[in-house]
């Protein structure tokens, strides 16, 4: 083989393995029942408001005596196994045998809400034996909102097998992706108090701007109708020492004055050295 032939045949065998590479690391996600454009926008968005779970993987032993153990492994709109490539979004593995069970895959994902809820539904898993008709398995995870946890409590419900048809898995935990969106509604007395303020601000910004931009004033007569508010201050002032004095207006003085029976007679002659001889 030449060598521009031999350059070529390695450059295609490495663009085929990073596109290999780039197919495996691109983790599978949930595809709604139904051709895709058949989904709502509802789905969408709720989809979409699972993406924090998804990176996260939740396991739940169930013991039933010595026959039945098992580890329900699950994630959400992620494949529990991303290499055996079987789409199984909760998986149980028989904790004696080894030997795992695909529950719900997440190709054939259902998904709907409520006021604090979303239900997760996963189907299409593995037939049932002796059970349900043999029709396929399916599990239902139901998330209940749990403000300020992104995600607990993952846990088995039961297991409905007993009917002939429409048997599954029922799951629950808690998250804060199925609260509803806060709403900050102010009240009327929060609305009138910021305008109020609001007001006040912009009336001393703005009288201030104008007395010294415009009037030319300097120091305290910047405030607007500084003489207003002061004469309105020494009204406020004199109302409340009327209404707050502890004596009344109109005490005797503490002192008193001098009366003439206290001065005494005065001599006749004390101006007597002022006369003309």
């Amino acid at each position: 083989m030449s060598p521009p032939c031999y350059t070529s045949a390695l450059l295609l065998v490495f663009v085929a393995l990073a596109l290999a590479g780039a197919e495996q690391s691109e983790e599978r996600s949930c595809d709604v029942v139904g051709d895709e454009s058949s989904e709502s926008q509802m789905e969408r968005a709720l989809l979409k408001k699972l993406e924090p779970l998804s990176h996260m993987r939740f396991n739940v032993t169930v013991e039933k005596g010595k026959t039945e153990n098992y580890i329900y492994h699950f994630r959400v709109c992620r494949e529990v196994n991303s290499t055996s490539h079987d789409f199984g979004g909760l998986v149980q593995t028989d904790i004696q045998s080894g030997k795992t069970t695909v529950i719900g895959r997440i190709n054939e994902t259902q998904v709907f809400n409520g006021s604090d809820w979303i239900m997760l539904i996963y189907k299409g898993g593995d037939s049932y034996g002796r059970h349900c008709s043999g029709e396929k398995r399916r599990a239902v995870i139901m998330i209940s909102c749990k403000r300020g946890v992104t995600a607990s409590s993952f846990s088995i419900i039961s297991e409905e097998r007993e009917k002939e048809q429409e048997c599954f898995y029922l799951f629950e935990m808690d998250s804060s992706v199925a609260c509803p969106a806060e709403n900050s509604h102010l009240s009327v007395g929060s609305i009138l108090l910021i305008t109020f303020v609001s007001l006040i601000a912009v009336y001393i910004v703005g009288g201030f701007l104008y007395q010294r931009l415009v009037v030319g004033a300097k120091g305290m007569e910047q405030i607007p109708h500084f003489a207003f508010w002061q004469d309105l201050g020494n009204l406020v002032a004199d109302g409340c020492d009327f209404v707050c004095r502890s004596k009344p207006r109109n005490a005797p003085a503490a002192y008193r004055g001098v009366g003439d029976d206290q001065l005494g007679e005065e001599s006749e002659e004390r101006d007597d050295h002022l006369l003309p001889m």
